[in-house]
């Protein structure tokens, strides 16, 4: 755990649990608390990975980073690969534990240093820590960052390091809609989120150097200093395979299944699977990826009559993750409010060919064409679910054609290289 130890010099102290590698952070007098690009080269070449190297080092940071999985984890982990691969830039991701730990654990991870802060609690899915607002000032300057990036809307982390960053150039990217969850016992954290977006989010906006947008929904959208970069697929990983008519009738789902999550409208993809079960006697549906609702998710297709063609194979990556996507006939997108500003596994079903269907709801639909390259239905309907997903189960040529336009779709707009090459040349610029 890190902790003050003392008064003069401050200093703090934190173990790397299980290695026996122990961080003495002594922060420099105040004379020297200054952004890396105002001190002279023989203190750069110190603690300025910039100075030492020639490259600017950009600091990405997110309150969660890959092995977890998400979309918001999938974008940072691309992009800190980009930025690594630049021979004029430097990488280092400031992020969170995915154990909960309260240690501060220093990584190399796929050629980028990784620094995981500790958390004191975990409030639905934000972790919060009260070291944060040191920890970051120390971490910026010891990695020598010469610019900031960082991702939200999980309140905390991101908002912190815009604050953080002192003189340094910042960018705050923002994944989602208003976070406001809209149903039963959500009225306490629906006033708590709109305080914060009304309130405190339109300051760090206002904080930020420029801001990045990742779909037309989100709250950054339409600000003046904002850019609209979208996230991405890795179009040589996810490939077509057979035609959509010839695969097994699998419908799947990829995405996170937590209780504080329930916006993503799992339950009503479950409720639609039962409903068509009927009609398709041979077909099973499959729920990729983890969390506390997974048992309530099971016993709702056990009370439904339909747990035994129920697959729940946990959280996938690399090779069974894009066989899971290229393999089913379907994939299922059921959110239910706008903080599902984009729908990154949608893009992952049109970049293997696989037609997609998605709830008409926050930036889905900028995502997906409806009757091109796939179906849209309101959100909460498990009907109008259940009728899309029939269709394309049962119209083999449908299906095929709609896989094919996803798949042009996903290579022209949602390659990951276009994408990130904007991000690069936005650091350049500051």
């Amino acid at each position: 755990m890190t902790k003050r130890v003392g008064r003069s010099p401050r200093r703090f102290v934190s173990a790397q649990k299980g290695r026996g590698a122990v961080f003495n952070l002594r922060l420099p007098p105040r004379g020297r608390d200054q952004p890396p690009w105002r001190r002279s080269r023989t203190s750069a070449s110190r603690g300025s990975s910039s100075g030492a190297h020639g490259r600017r080092t950009v600091a990405i940071v997110t309150p969660y980073y890959p092995p977890k999985i998400g979309g918001v984890e999938q974008y940072t982990a691309r992009l800190a690969a980009a930025v690594a691969a630049d021979p004029g830039l430097r990488a280092v991701v400031i992020t969170t534990h995915l154990d909960g730990g309260l240690r501060t654990r220093v990584t190399t991870e796929d050629g980028v240093r990784v620094v995981r802060l500790g958390a004191w609690l975990k409030l639905s899915n934000t972790p919060l820590s009260p070291l944060w607002p040191l920890q970051l000032r120390y971490w910026l300057r010891r990695t020598g960052a010469d610019v900031v990036n960082a991702h939200a809307p999980v309140p905390g982390l991101g908002d912190l390091a815009i604050v953080m960053a002192g003189r340094r150039p910042t960018v705050l990217t923002y994944h989602a809609g208003s976070m406001r969850k809209g149903g039963p016992g959500s009225g306490t954290a629906d006033r708590l989120i709109g305080l914060y977006e009304k309130a405190l989010l339109p300051r760090v906006f206002a904080r930020a150097r420029r801001l990045v947008a990742v779909s037309p929904v989100s709250l950054a959208e339409g600000r003046p200093h904002a850019v609209r970069i979208t996230p991405g697929v890795d179009t040589d990983r996810f490939t077509p395979g057979e035609p959509s008519s010839r695969r097994a009738r699998t419908i799947v789902y990829v995405g996170r299944m937590d209780r504080s999550s329930a916006w993503k409208g799992v339950d009503v993809l479950v409720r639609a699977f039962a409903r068509l079960a009927g009609d398709v006697p041979d077909g099973r549906l499959r729920l990729v990826g983890d969390g506390d609702a997974l048992p309530g998710l099971r016993d709702l297709a056990d009370e439904l009559g339909v747990a035994d063609r129920l697959e729940t194979p946990g959280a996938l990556s690399g090779a069974a993750l894009t066989d899971a996507v290229r393999t089913a006939a379907v994939l299922a997108l059921p959110s239910l409010t706008e903080a599902e500003s984009f729908g990154m596994a949608l893009v992952e079903g049109m970049a293997c060919a696989t037609p997609v269907v998605g709830s008409a709801v926050g930036g889905i639909p900028h995502v997906v064409a409806d009757g091109e390259t796939g179906l849209l239905v309101p959100p909460g309907d498990p009907d109008a679910l259940a009728a899309a997903c029939t269709r394309l189960l049962a119209d083999g040529d449908l299906a095929d054609r709609m896989g094919k336009a996803g798949r042009q779709v996903a290579e022209e707009r949602y390659a990951w290289p276009l994408l990130t090459a904007r991000y690069l040349d936005l650091f350049r610029t500051l």
